[in-house]
């Protein structure tokens, strides 16, 4: 084993201590798969019920946003490829209080999500062999991807491959379907037309507040997408790489949301579907594909674990550029003699797990507080984004314009749009009183780092 080096220099093209054992097909699934989890095959039915087929519209808005924030982080990933991406990037542009606050923040939701994932899939396993207790379930899958994250990294890619193939597989099998069965094309079908898009109250039954609404329940599930920026870095080309997976992941995505929503409310009246009930198996239901309940189960689960295995990635790979950084314990730092962070690993998988065991005493008490405290985080480290991407994009040009090979779009209005909207979404959660918790306990969960943060400032130029 050896110790890592500090970091280099901003605009450097430091090389990392740990492994390049990605590759382009690892990245490009893994910003396919990274999105498409739980929060698209059940969670949309929450939208659908708050803006009818405007959900279309509330996709539309949402994930136009996501694609900006990826076009920014992909453009300064591309240049200054490091494991912390978006952490470094706030670095360089902002200060060190930037970095430190948006890597913790991000480490802490990686870290509480999984815990949702890991508990959630333990469920259904648990369903379908109901000798072994729910914790059980959720220790096999801890043990098994903690393995995989300490062996060699391309490990994780093979297995973020698999998992990102059979839900884009099994989203395009599903899109495949509806649209026969749309068109009349399957067995007992017959073209069903406009009659559900402007029926049941029209286009637009709640109005436009419904399709805000929807976006508020929608926008974000578009998280998860930043891993692919974390994961170029361990890629035999980084600036390449992370370029190409941006650019293909970012509209098939869109296209994969939007197409199945469209799908859904076109097939189905939206007032038969219930929240905390997945539309996709409505729909399988509807055109007579069997057992499509228990079909979906089993991607869901798939979705669940490949979620959990990418967040333990992303945690690990993070704190370990806090540490390089000067900003977590040096002795995260120590790395395998494969390039593997191992210690980062460990330390992200023991919080995560007793992250895990709070939800599985008190979900319902002091997990819900956690959660709740990362609920509006994402907003949080987007914001933080586009502010270091209005930053160092000058500085790029001004110094190295030759790495600027994946350029953000019309910058800098669409940049200012993104933070404008983020702003305008952050005032709709204050405003509407199922999200107002959520925003209050990130406030104060941000609040708390920022002032870690101002403090550890006022220490460091005291000493110096």
């Amino acid at each position: 084993m050896h110790d890592a080096p500090p970091a280099a220099e901003p605009l450097a093209g430091e090389q990392e201590p740990l492994s390049a054992g990605l590759k382009q097909r690892h990245l490009t699934m893994l910003g396919l798969g990274g999105v498409i989890g739980a929060g698209l095959f059940v969670g949309s039915g929450a939208g659908i019920a708050v803006a009818g087929p405007g959900i279309i519209v509330s996709y539309l808005i949402a994930g136009a946003l996501a694609m900006l924030v990826m076009r920014m982080l992909g453009e300064l990933s591309s240049a200054m490829p490091a494991s912390g991406a978006f952490s470094v990037h706030a670095e360089r542009a902002l200060g060190r209080w930037a970095g430190f606050t948006v890597g913790w923040l991000y480490w802490f939701l990686l870290v509480i999500v999984l815990a949702v994932e890991a508990t959630a899939a333990a469920q259904i396993a648990h369903g379908w062999v109901p000798g072994m207790p729910q914790w059980a379930w959720v220790l096999v899958f801890m043990v098994v991807f903690t393995a995989a994250n300490l062996s060699a990294v391309k490990n994780f890619g093979e297995f973020e491959f698999w998992f990102a193939a059979l839900k884009v597989g099994a989203i395009v099998l599903f899109l495949g379907l509806s649209l026969l069965a749309v068109f009349g094309l399957l067995p007992d079908t017959h073209p069903v037309g406009f009659t559900n898009l402007t029926g049941q109250g029209g286009f637009l039954p709640r109005g436009w507040s419904g399709v805000i609404s929807g976006v508020l329940a929608v926008v974000f599930s578009f998280g998860g997408l930043e891993v692919v920026t974390i994961a170029a870095a361990e890629s035999e080309d980084p600036a390449r790489a992370v370029g190409r997976a941006v650019r293909s992941a970012v509209w098939r995505i869109l296209f994969f949301y939007v197409g199945s929503m469209l799908v859904i409310v076109t097939l189905l009246p939206w007032s038969s579907l219930k929240p905390g009930e997945s539309p996709y198996v409505a729909v399988l239901d509807h055109i007579g594909v069997p057992a499509a309940g228990q079909i979906m189960q089993i991607v869901i689960f798939v979705a669940l674990l490949s979620a959990l295995n990418a967040n333990l990635y992303g945690s690990s790979r993070m704190v370990f550029s806090l540490a390089e950084r000067g900003e977590a314990p040096r002795s995260l730092l120590t790395v395998s003699g494969g390039g593997v962070p191992r210690r980062a690993v460990l330390a992200s998988v023991a919080f995560g797990f007793a992250s895990v065991i709070l939800n599985l005493k008190w979900p319902d008490s002091i997990f819900h507080y956690l959660l709740n405290a990362v609920g509006a985080v994402l907003l949080f480290v987007w914001g933080l984004i586009a502010a270091s991407q209005l930053r160092l994009r000058r500085r790029i040009e001004r110094e190295t314009p030759e790495r600027l090979s994946l350029k953000m779009w019309a910058f800098p209005y669409l940049t200012w749009l993104a933070l404008a909207a983020m702003g305008g979404v952050l005032v709709l959660m204050l405003t509407d009183a199922g999200s107002r918790p959520q925003l209050l306990w990130s406030a104060a969960a941000t609040g708390a780092v920022l002032a870690v943060a101002g403090l550890r400032e006022l220490r460091l130029r005291r000493a110096s």
